[in-house]
């Protein structure tokens, strides 16, 4: 065995405990949910899911100790992200209100959806930070197979980030269906302009240590 069931409980927690914090990820997944549909909700979650996979896998092979090492590097991915962020939020409160199903927008290309979740998740240094100082507490060197657990750990990671996000796209597509049809017409747009201001405010809060 890899990795003793205890470590891979305590691993588990610790990854559901970082999946249900909100941040940009779970933003955007709920964004493109309330306003195209559950299954760009998904497409987004896909990507995201695969830049946390890639996170993981660079904090255990100790690539993320470049953030520490060279604090320039930290600073221009951090400007990267906070300017996608806010690039989101644009995108967002222009995008067209929600409507009844018979005339709402076409969704989002696939591609296009799970690129925004793969960039969201790529472009956040404290997600590398984050998994720098979590990941190698759960590592077993004495154990041997340091890549088998890396990537054992990952694919946790990534089951855990679609266990807790995935009921979350459905009850916010769910939540716009019903904005759609029963609410009022000038409530309609007040998922898409409250979710752009979510993106600015996460983008600003990137950029906080800057500002500080």
């Amino acid at each position: 065995m890899i990795l003793d069931a205890r470590t891979l409980g305590l691993f588990t927690l610790a990854s559901l405990a970082l999946a249900a914090i909100p941040g940009p990820d779970m933003m955007l997944f709920v964004s493109r949910s309330m306003v195209q549909g559950w299954r760009v909700g998904v497409a987004a979650l896909c990507g995201a899911v695969l830049g946390c996979f890639c996170q993981a896998m660079a904090a255990g092979l100790g690539l993320s100790r470049l953030f520490l090492l060279v604090p320039v590097a930290f600073q221009a991915v951090r400007l990267l992200g906070a300017a996608y962020l806010l690039y989101l939020a644009w995108s967002t409160v222009r995008a067209r209100p929600s409507a009844p199903p018979s005339a709402k927008p076409p969704p989002l290309p696939f591609a296009t959806a799970l690129r925004q979740g793969l960039f969201t998740n790529l472009l956040n240094p404290k997600v590398a930070l984050f998994m720098l100082a979590l990941l190698p507490q759960f590592l077993r060197p004495e154990q041997g197979h340091m890549a088998a657990q890396v990537l054992l750990l990952s694919l946790i990671q990534m089951s855990t980030g679609v266990l807790v996000n995935l009921p979350i796209i459905l009850a916010a597509a769910h939540l716009a269906r019903w904005l759609g049809g029963r609410a009022p017409s000038r409530w309609r747009r007040l998922p898409t302009l409250l979710l752009g201001g979510l993106f600015a405010g996460l983008a600003l809060d990137l950029l906080h240590g800057d500002l500080r």
